[in-house]
């Protein structure tokens, strides 16, 4: 059961309320409601307001949730190897980072490739918060200095790319459109707004939106139970094309937290995967804290393999995240090093085992590999490929 959720400072409740006001101006100039999809685009992604576009601390102790990276540079050390790989097969080649976060992984990233005297000429990130982009300059500018001159921050894609892509965390705040079976009928989730609140309001579904449920229950064999509610990311086959168009030659690695489509839609899972994140408390109100918060969805990862199908793209792999890091030689970095004390060995096995157990991150998070040009088998899914279950 969620924990209940601290209480917002005044300056968060101020910053709260004024993207609820922009959000209200956006339901009455679109005649009283918006999709739920344009409401988290504002909530995450409005210029200034959102959660992802303000200057509040996201990530880490003081935010509201950890990632991989956060937790421990094996992720991003083992991360690296599976860049070498690819680049060493293409000869070359740059390496670019979807939204980078606190620059952590981009660091511990390209700390490791230099060790290996494997670091890139470019090393660039698509950053589309200004806020993010600094605080990413002033850690990469601590942490490696010398590699600065590397280092190129993007507003788009670059129109071609060779090399290897990576993403942590990164699908799954994607904005998303909710549905809501109602007997025969498909409604769409969307919001209005009564007195300067935000309410839910569900409409007739539109044919794009009704069209791709009504697909997934003919590939699931079955239709949805009356009530049935989930999410779909119908921008998620632009964006990937948008990858694959760019990509000359590489590959690109996905890590989130998803499942399979039979998975993600099963019965049992019948009020869809949605999770709002605030100071490490979790709970399923978006509607809540708006702009103070975090929003996401968990990935169906066959969405992803079929808009990288259908854009040119090879599934290179997918698997979990503990397998990827074992065979991307997690167990290299955790072997005694003569210069190890006792104390720092520990925390190393702590950090190992937040990222593989099952329990924790091992499972719930996966890894998909797409490729264009390179045929290689990668080492990230040499120990286990579950790509079958896709």
């Amino acid at each position: 059961m969620p924990l209940p959720l601290p209480a917002l400072s005044p300056d968060e409740s101020a910053h709260s309320e004024r993207l609820v006001q922009r959000i209200g101006e956006a339901i009455e100039a679109a005649g009283g409601w918006i999709s739920f999809e344009r409401f988290m685009e504002m909530a995450l992604y409005e210029p200034g307001l959102g959660y992802y576009s303000a200057g509040a601390t996201k990530l880490g102790s003081e935010g509201d949730f950890v990632t991989a990276p956060e937790i421990s540079p094996l992720f991003s050390r083992c991360l690296a190897n599976q860049c070498v790989q690819v680049l060493d097969a293409i000869t070359g080649g740059h390496v670019l980072e979807l939204g980078a976060g606190s620059g952590v992984m981009a660091a511990d990233v390209l700390s490791e490739l230099d060790r290996q005297q494997k670091a890139p000429a470019r090393y660039l990130i698509l950053e589309v918060s200004a806020d993010l982009r600094e605080r990413q300059r002033a850690l990469l500018q601590q942490r490696v200095p010398h590699l600065m001159e590397r280092i190129e921050w993007l507003d788009r894609l670059p129109e071609e790319f060779r090399g290897v892509l990576i993403a942590n965390e990164v699908l799954d705040a994607l904005p998303i459109q909710r549905f809501r079976v109602r007997g025969l009928q498909v409604n769409q989730l969307g919001v209005t707004s009564q007195f300067g609140r935000l309410d839910w309001s569900e409409v007739h579904a539109d044919a794009a939106l009704e069209s791709v449920v009504r697909e997934i229950e003919f590939n699931l064999g079955e239709p949805f139970a009356d009530g049935y509610t989930s999410e779909i990311n119908l921008r998620l086959q632009p964006w990937i094309a948008g990858i694959a168009a760019s990509m000359r030659e590489g590959a690109a690695f996905f890590i989130d937290y998803g499942l399979p489509r039979r998975q993600y839609y099963a019965a049992s899972r019948s009020q869809g995967t949605m999770l709002c994140h605030f100071r490490h408390r979790f709970h399923d109100d978006p509607l809540i804290n708006v702009g103070v918060q975090d929003i996401g969805a968990w990935v169906d990862f066959t969405a992803v393999a079929e808009a990288a199908v259908a854009s040119g793209m090879n599934v290179a792999g997918y698997t979990t995240q503990a397998h990827f890091l074992i065979g991307c030689g997690i167990e290299e970095f955790l072997a005694p090093k003569d210069d190890d004390d006792l104390a720092s060995r520990l925390q190393m096995a702590r950090q190992a085992m937040l990222l593989t157990l099952p329990g924790e991150m091992g499972e719930r998070f996966k890894v998909i590999g797409l490729s264009k040009g390179v045929e290689l088998p990668l080492r990230g899914f040499s120990v286990r490929d579950l790509a079958a279950s896709l």
